[in-house]
């Protein structure tokens, strides 16, 4: 990510602002435009994409059972709704050619991130071990 660029939503062609506050009823909205202009890429290609998580206040975050010091509270990650295994297979083909080096696989989403600060090139599930 070329962090010295400045970009605002009115650089980001197919998602609004709307589509990533915070489900908390506060409307915050911490995004990293940076990430969200890779998204943008992403949908590019892609298609429609819907955001069921982006930003997420700390609180939010802790009430709902978001991990501690979540890429979500940074601003730094969106979980896509995703249905089908040929979309999922996609979403992740693509994420990885535009440079996404951390996915988590749900029952009916992707997580995308791009937080650094954590462990990269890494993909995981969210499905409990029986």
């Amino acid at each position: 990510m070329d962090n010295k660029e400045n970009i605002t939503w009115k650089d980001i062609k197919y998602f609004s602002k709307k589509e990533f506050e915070c489900k908390d009823g506060s409307r915050a909205c911490k995004m990293n435009m940076h990430f969200v202009k890779r998204l943008d890429e992403i949908r590019e290609e892609f298609g429609k994409m819907i955001i069921t998580s982006g930003y997420r206040t700390p609180s939010w975050n802790l009430k709902i059972g978001g991990v501690p010091n979540s890429a979500h509270t940074k601003g730094l990650a969106a979980d896509v709704l995703c249905e089908t295994s040929s979309k999922r297979f996609k979403l992740v083909k693509i994420a990885i050619e535009k440079g996404i080096r951390r996915i988590g696989i749900g029952k009916d989403f992707i997580h995308l991130d791009m937080d650094r600060s954590k462990p990269w090139r890494t993909m995981w599930t969210y499905y409990k071990k029986k």
